[in-house]
């Protein structure tokens, strides 16, 4: 049986390292969202602005958001009950809040726009 050089192996090391921390920093500064919480979304159905909040506010149509619940969670889709029927909306943000460490509003979009604190979304 023929053994692993170390300089094979330190590069193994190296590319899984990366791969990870691709991973880990990939959605960094976007929201978790958890079956239970209480959510802020855009309910206008057909919409693409898939926007969420954990505040009150208006989504980048420039409508109220109506408050719901987190159903679940599965991968990249969020789960939520929208005028009696179960909507999914994508937790892969196009577009985040920008007011920095002390905001708790978490408002993600796939379109620009505000956030609920009224500061412009960042583009992601």
């Amino acid at each position: 049986m023929r053994g692993v050089s170390e300089k094979g192996l330190v590069a193994v090391l190296v590319v899984l390292s990366l791969a990870f921390s691709v991973v880990a920093f990939a959605d960094e500064g976007l929201p978790v969202f958890k079956a239970g919480d209480g959510i802020y979304v855009c309910a206008c159905g057909g919409c693409d602005c898939q926007t969420i909040s954990r505040k009150e506010g208006k989504c980048s149509c420039d409508k109220s958001l109506t408050k719901t619940t987190v159903n679940k969670v599965e991968g990249d889709k969020l789960f939520a009950s929208v005028n009696g029927a179960e909507v999914a909306f994508s937790t892969k943000a196009k577009y985040a809040c920008a007011c920095g460490g002390g905001c708790t509003c978490g408002t993600i979009s796939q379109k620009p726009g505000k956030c609920a604190c009224g500061n412009a979304l960042k583009q992601i």
